[in-house]
């Protein structure tokens, strides 16, 4: 206890930086991976997705990032055995937000998309089997985490395959494609509204105390993707036929058909995502703030004032801005050429990943899944459509997270400890 009242003002402060840093992690990795598929079929530029999300991001983060955090993240440890020496956990939330952001910055600097929530789970494991005891940590959350590491790039790639494999059938192997797009296009964009709104609804909304009932958000999604729909036929009737566009791809005109979605839906998974994923960068430092403010008393759940979401929005757009480029690249151009038609099978998979996720509590990564869905698209054109080189560094990276977060965080916790102790 005196310890936390000696340097409660510095470990707060270390808390701001280090939560700020893996923040700014989330944004060039996470935030990238997910802008990665608008960038690279070429429905937006770089510059665009960093507005998009600057806008979305910062407002899913902000509006619905939630006020009360889990101090322990996920459920991964017990801290009851270490109530009476709350400094271990400080020294233990401050090394698990260096040692991940550290992680997220060394492989954004490489391109490889990692999940981020595995890598903050992988530095609190760490801490927790070196700082507490191995039966501190619920060992049953990391085995679903392993499992994800098959399901999400499984089920992703399967219902993306599918997509395309559709919008062949359906428009792009048909006598007269734009016609057919113009068809069948606002039956696709009806259900990017649908998924993506349930989507908001099960995730994006679960902080702001706006509770619907499965067949209320399902009633909802299906009015708002009705809406989207006719929006979206309007659209595309503007849509003129780019005859010297066709000369030199024959489905040029088709694609223009798919911009708008990949558009929408970027917005969308942003709001999402921010309103989510920040808690991984917050949580832990929520957890710092409220020891600190509590003289000690550990919490399994802390108030987290405006300003921790505030910080967090910002070190996700801040990361997204400067690094983020690296991790669009991998996703968006090098797993797989992608096409806004191919791009919207990939995020529409994605999306619908998330939801079946969220009702049934398949273990799963939004990472994993994005990837999964890319190779999907790629592998309807057959496996040589796939770059396996890049695909086999990508799994590799995820395989190291865990372990990578979880010796850095360890060696952190020590040195902290030798510090401060």
């Amino acid at each position: 206890m005196e310890i936390i009242s000696e340097w409660g003002f510095l470990f707060i402060g270390m808390a701001v930086v280090f939560g700020l840093y893996m923040s700014w992690g989330i944004g060039a990795n996470d935030v990238a991976n997910a802008m990665g598929m608008p960038v690279g079929s070429g429905a937006i530029t770089v510059k665009q997705a960093i507005i998009i999300a600057a806008i979305f991001e910062f407002a899913g983060a902000f509006i619905a990032g939630g006020t009360v955090t889990k101090t322990i993240r996920k459920g991964i440890i017990d801290p009851s055995s270490i109530s009476g020496s709350p400094e271990l956990l400080v020294y233990g939330m401050l090394a698990a937000l260096l040692a991940a952001g550290i992680w997220l910055m060394i492989a954004s600097t490489r391109g490889w998309p990692v999940s981020t929530t595995h890598s903050i789970v992988g530095a609190i494991v760490g801490f927790a089997v070196a700082g507490i005891g191995v039966d501190a940590v619920n060992w049953g959350k990391i085995g679903s985490i392993v499992a994800s590491w098959l399901v999400s790039p499984l089920i992703g790639g399967v219902i993306a395959l599918l997509l395309m494999l559709s919008i062949r059938k359906l428009i792009l192997n048909t006598e007269n494609p734009f016609d057919k797009a113009k068809t069948w296009g606002p039956v696709y964009i009806f259900l990017v509204g649908w998924i993506v709104s349930l989507v908001t609804m099960f995730k994006g909304l679960k902080h702001l105390k706006l509770e619907f009932t499965a067949v209320e958000s399902f009633v909802a999604a299906t009015i708002f993707g009705i809406f989207v729909a006719i929006i979206g036929k309007v659209l595309i009737n503007r849509i003129q036929v780019d005859e010297s566009a066709d000369k030199d791809y024959h489905y040029a005109s088709v694609e223009k058909a798919f911009t708008p979605m990949m558009i929408f839906t970027a917005c969308a998974m942003a709001f999402a995502h921010g309103s989510n994923d920040v808690a991984n960068g917050i949580g832990p430092m929520a957890a710092v703030v409220s020891v600190v403010q509590n003289t000690g008393d550990i919490g399994q759940k802390a108030g987290l004032p405006l300003w921790i979401l505030v910080l967090g929005g910002v070190g996700i757009v801040l990361g997204l801005a400067t690094m983020g480029y690296k991790v669009m690249q991998t996703i968006g151009t090098k797993i797989t050429e992608l096409t806004p038609t191919r791009g919207y099978c990939a995020t529409l998979a994605a999306a619908t990943t998330v939801v079946l996720a969220s009702k049934t509590g398949l273990p799963v990564s939004t990472t994993q899944i994005a990837v999964g869905a890319v190779m999907g698209v790629g592998l309807a054109r057959g496996v040589g459509a796939i770059d396996l080189r890049v695909v086999g560094n990508i799994v590799l990276s995820w395989f190291i997270t865990l372990p990578a977060g979880g010796i850095l965080a360890a060696a952190f916790f020590f040195l902290f400890k030798g510090i401060f102790s």
